[in-house]
């Protein structure tokens, strides 16, 4: 039984980052006071804390997600990889 290798032009060279930039940046515009944005980047605990902003606030603690949004956004794909999947930067 003959074993087939892949070819080399059929082989990614990087393996394929996964980069949540444009969803997080629609969350946080549409749904920012929700901090559903911060769930799509796995901070759980920067998500509660943008809900409970909000509902403090009434509503105006959404700001923050809406800007944080635009911010996601406006940043190139491999900044935005770079400081908020793997520097794993909470906060704008």
């Amino acid at each position: 039984m003959e074993t087939t290798k892949p070819e080399s032009w059929n082989t990614p060279s990087q393996p394929r980052q996964e980069n949540k930039k444009v969803l997080a940046g629609l969350m946080g515009i549409l749904f920012g006071s929700l901090g559903i944005h911060k769930f799509v980047l796995g901070y759980t605990q920067e998500g509660i804390i943008q809900i409970v902003i909000s509902v403090v606030t009434c509503g105006i603690g959404s700001i923050i997600g809406f800007i944080e949004g635009i911010i996601y956004l406006t940043k190139s794909d491999e900044e935005f990889y770079q400081t908020y999947q793997v520097g794993k930067k909470g906060w704008f």
